[in-house]
């Protein structure tokens, strides 16, 4: 069953065509990969869909529901949630406390309720902290708990993005380079996260330009190539594709 559906997306800036009717299908409870050349159009495919930046045509249809044009914030408390290529935490926070603020219904959002903290505010504070913990420790991010965001390694903060994503208890996970930057031995951990959620019946769509990750990661692969699809199927049929291996590495002579 898809839980996310992307029809004929098209995105422009200043004449320039990012994307040109791309289509994407993600399936419940799998891996899917979005991969392509430098400009292909991938994060610009994330962000229309996540609603950082509205289409100019086409639908985005998630949950059975279509959420073309929605608010990043509104798209996010509806179940679809996205990480960036670069971590965009708070640094001089700690990672409790990065992890709490991307908690669902934060009661101290509410003046009255900050000041005069109500036993429905300290339940719900309560709540928050004990998710918080449980995801850091699913993550291996326990003892790190106390240490400024700032005071982590590239790879830990991949694991602070994903963490900060599953406070906000989502459906879809929209990963954006998950691995990048990251030394094997916690690359392979982070595979291994996103494995166990999944199983778990989480969803996730990501882009990554780490081949041997996306061939042992995805279910699905999705190919853009200058802002339009160019292949999919898995990762084993599109290594063999001619058209995959041009757009990588040019024509052959």
């Amino acid at each position: 069953m898809s839980l996310l559906e992307v029809r004929g997306l098209a995105r422009s800036f200043y004449g320039v065509h990012a994307l040109r009717g791309v289509d994407v299908v993600v399936q419940a409870r799998t891996i899917t990969g979005l991969i392509g050349p430098n400009g292909a159009g991938k994060t610009t495919l994330f962000n229309c869909v996540s609603g950082l930046v509205p289409p100019d045509s086409g639908t985005v249809r998630f949950d059975d529901r279509d959420i073309t044009g929605w608010r990043p914030d509104r798209v996010t408390q509806n179940g679809l949630v996205r990480t960036f290529q670069i971590a965009r935490g708070f640094p001089r926070l700690s990672v409790l406390e990065n992890l709490l603020l991307y908690g669902e219904r934060q009661p101290g959002e509410r003046f009255t309720w900050a000041l005069l903290r109500p036993p429905a505010v300290r339940r719900r504070e309560e709540a928050l902290r004990e998710r918080a913990f449980t995801i850091a420790r699913r993550l291996r991010l326990t003892r790190l708990l106390n240490q400024p965001a700032s005071d982590l390694s590239g790879g830990q903060k991949k694991l602070l993005e994903i963490g900060r994503a599953l406070m906000a208890d989502p459906k879809l996970i929209m990963l954006d380079e998950p691995v990048a930057g990251v030394n094997p031995t916690l690359a392979r951990e982070i595979a291994e996260h996103l494995r166990t959620l999944v199983r778990e019946g989480l969803t996730v769509f990501l882009i990554e330009h780490h081949m041997d990750t996306v061939a042992q990661l995805c279910d699905h692969v999705v190919v853009l190539a200058e802002g339009h699809n160019l292949a999919e199927g898995s990762f084993a049929e599109l290594a063999a594709d001619d058209r995959v291996q041009e757009a990588y590495m040019g024509r052959r002579r």
